[in-house]
Order: structure tokens, then C-alpha cells, then sequence
């Protein structure tokens, strides 16, 4: 089983800075991918960023794509997302997700994935 440990989070004004930290645990040998979702009140999740924690690709929601990075330290089954130049649109609550599913849809009821709790980023204008 794998556990994962989120972090980060809060409020910020439009055009600022947060980073969410999502440390893995357990079984983590096997990981494939990990990354951060979202939910909007009102909305479906979606997915936002995704690393293979093999090789370090990245992949982007549209939506994010130049104001947030994601990044690994294998060291410590960790994986970061630095969210610059925030908008209020970006306010929801972030989930990490990490097992072998790499897309950035929703992964199907027989994926193997695992979710953090998780954490509100609220974004004011």
C-alpha cells in the first residue's frame, strides 16, 4: 500500500506564489506516476500536472501549462508543485494522486492509484 502526505496550501491574492508537497510512503517501488488534481466547488476533478517517477516527464493541464512546474526528489518520494502567477480560477482543492495511472483525466474505478487528502488553495482577486 502506498500512504501520501500533503502540504501546502492557503491563501494568496491574484498573481502570487504557493507550493504543495506530496510525500509518498509504503510501497512505493510501485509508482509510476504521480501528480496533483483538482476540484473546484461545483466542478468535477480534474487533473492539473503529472510526473513519471521513472524519467521526470511532465505533462500540463492547458490550464496550468508556464505558471506551474512540477518537480521530484526521488530521495524522498516526494514531488512538488510550484504554482506561480496564481488566478482565482486555480481555487479548489488539490489532491495528490500517485500510482500508475498518467493521465491527467480522471482515472477509471480499476486504476490503480492512491489520493492524498486533500488541500484548499484559495486565490482572491
Amino acid at each position: 500500500q502506498v500512504h501520501l502526505e500533503s502540504s501546502g496550501g492557503g491563501s494568496v491574492q491574484a498573481g502570487g506564489s504557493l507550493r504543495l508537497s506530496c510525500a509518498a510512503s509504503g510501497s512505493t517501488y510501485s509508482l509510476t506516476c504521480m501528480g496533483w488534481f483538482r476540484q473546484a466547488p461545483g466542478k468535477e476533478r480534474e487533473g492539473v500536472a503529472r510526473i513519471y517517477t521513472g524519467g521526470g516527464n511532465t505533462r500540463y493541464a492547458d490550464s496550468v501549462y508556464g505558471r506551474f512546474t512540477l518537480t521530484q526528489d526521488n530521495a524522498k518520494n516526494t514531488v512538488y508543485l510550484q504554482m506561480n502567477k496564481l488566478k482565482p480560477e486555480d481555487t479548489a482543492v488539490y489532491y495528490c494522486m500517485a500510482g500508475r495511472w498518467c493521465g491527467l483525466d480522471l482515472p477509471p474505478p480499476t486504476a490503480t492509484v492512491t489520493w492524498g487528502r486533500g488541500t484548499q488553495v484559495t486565490v482572491s482577486s
